[in-house]
């Protein structure tokens, strides 16, 4: 990444997101504005179906804006063809979602190795990376384990060793907590925490609970199409 020590890591200058529904058009997000430091870890809150998904997933190149620009480590991602895209984001973004989305037929390993196919690694190389980013969310010693067998604070754990195995800049945490008992969603919010703190991972976590929210250095609240500083009223 080419950013400089001053520049914003994520800069959303005008971003634009509409849907078309036959005639009608079905606005998502209106000229969003967004600037977040390297380093950051941002909740951003809203209702579901306001567009706190959409958000992440333009961020992370799944979708593009209808218009306006992201610019992600000095590189306006939307204008990137396709393959330079795919490649931009399996180097640069792990993403969690609130449904673990892990393969069932593979141990924790496995999955966790999954991103690191499209890298020119050695089978031997895969695995160790594998193991270390498992090392790092204390699920090394069920590496074996097939997703059934284990429960859903573990796989969630799992889901974020997939997401951190090619040492991304960013990860994006879409209701990371959302489908886990308060207990296990708090320790899964400590992890996150410490691969903010420790490990320098810039986050942006989507959440409607304030309490995950307030693992966050700051929030962020998405109302009436726009980001403010403030709930909505």
């Amino acid at each position: 990444m080419s950013t400089t020590d001053n520049e914003p890591l994520i800069t959303l200058r005008g971003v634009t997101k509409y849907y078309r529904r036959k005639s009608e058009k079905v606005e998502v997000l209106d000229g969003i504005d967004l600037a977040v430091p390297r380093g950051d870890f941002l909740a951003l809150m809203a209702p579901s179906g306001k567009g706190k998904s959409t958000l992440l997933n333009l961020i992370g190149g799944i979708d593009r804006p209808n218009a306006g620009a992201i610019v992600i480590g000095g590189r306006t991602i939307n204008t990137l063809r396709d393959r330079a895209l795919a490649d931009w984001r399996s180097r640069t973004i792990g993403f969690v979602f609130q449904l673990y989305h892990l393969m069932p037929a593979l141990s924790a390993k496995q999955n966790v190795e999954l991103p690191l196919l499209l890298m020119k690694l050695t089978a031997r190389e895969r695995e160790k990376r594998a193991m270390a980013a498992l090392a790092v969310t204390d699920m090394e010693d069920r590496a074996r384990f097939k997703p059934a067998e284990l429960s859903g604070g573990q796989q969630q754990r799992v889901a974020l060793a997939r997401a951190i195995v090619t040492d991304p800049a960013i990860l994006l945490c879409d209701e990371p907590t959302g489908d886990l008992d308060r207990k296990t969603g708090d320790e899964i919010l400590r992890l996150l925490q410490v691969l903010n703190a420790e490990h320098g991972k810039t986050i942006l976590m989507v959440t409607h609970d304030p309490r995950a929210a307030a693992r966050a250095r700051r929030t962020l609240f998405l109302t009436n199409h726009a980001l403010t500083e403030e709930p909505e009223a």
